[in-house]
């Protein structure tokens, strides 16, 4: 019983922050104090039409949806080739490889910018979509190639055995059989991978500042908040679109996400 009422206690602490963001969001009146909030009344969707047109949200979204999609897609097919790998095969430089995976962890993303932006340039993409989405992949994204090698390291070896005697190639073992099996750990990578990019804000901040047209969500909420920094109802209604696809993704693939975390923490 002492659990559940803690669980709700720490749940109610959550949600307040959003609920006030969202009635601030909501409220006909140009404010953030607390006692005004509550007048149904007052209600408007006034905000979240003026920051999606007038503020250019609408075309935030949609950068921010073009680069998350295609990172995600990418991140995780190499991440999961990689994983295949290291998981499952045995080739000379594997133990340094991998401890250089995880010393790699160690360093800061902050590291990387410089170079990262010169390699962009050098490719001519640095203020384009294409740019955006290369910064954002261009990490290692060691855990995710370890959740996959451990799991996949877990599978019996006769799968693919029993697939290469009847006739399959190394892309049919992978994609027909093994890749499959592992829906708790792609979940995992996709749930982590959109919200990493969804609310990345340092490289879309250099790479937009001569281009704001390839603004995403977190850029432009923060650009809006200092060009229009008293209309707190159009601030938050930018925070209310900047939060929820992410919250919905991880709402809707949550089971899978704990299969995949729990996994790896056995293995």
């Amino acid at each position: 019983m002492f659990k559940k009422i803690l669980l709700a206690a720490a749940m109610i602490l959550w949600t307040i922050p959003f609920l006030i963001m969202l009635l601030i969001a909501l409220s006909s009146k140009n404010t953030n104090t607390f006692s005004e909030l509550f007048s149904v009344s007052d209600m408007t969707l006034a905000n979240f039409i003026h920051a999606w047109q007038e503020a250019e949200f609408s075309k935030y979204f949609l950068n921010t949806l073009i680069v998350t999609a295609a990172s995600v897609l990418i991140v995780l097919m190499v991440t999961a080739f990689a994983g295949y790998i290291i998981g499952c095969f045995a080739f000379r430089g594997k133990k340094l490889l991998s401890a250089l995976m995880m010393l790699s962890m160690g360093i800061p993303t902050i590291f990387f910018t410089i170079p990262v932006y010169q390699i962009l340039r050098m490719l001519h993409c640095e203020g384009s979509l294409i740019g955006l989405i290369l910064a954002e992949i261009g990490g290692a994204h060691v855990i995710f190639i370890l959740l996959f090698a451990n799991f996949f390291r877990s599978l019996p070896g006769s799968l693919r055995e029993s697939a290469v005697l009847e006739g399959a190639n190394a892309f049919q073992v992978f994609f027909q059989i093994i890749f499959p099996l592992a829906k708790p750990v792609i979940a995992t990578v996709v749930i982590t991978q959109s919200i990493w990019t969804w609310n990345s804000f340092l490289y879309p901040l250099i790479l937009s500042v001569n281009k704001p047209e390839i603004r995403t969500l977190s850029v432009g909420l923060y650009s809006f908040q200092g060009e229009n920094i008293v209309d707190w109802g159009s601030i938050a209604a930018g925070a209310c679109i900047t939060i929820l696809p992410m919250l919905i993704l991880f709402v809707l693939f949550q089971r899978y996400f704990i299969q995949g975390i729990s996994g790896a923490v056995k293995e």
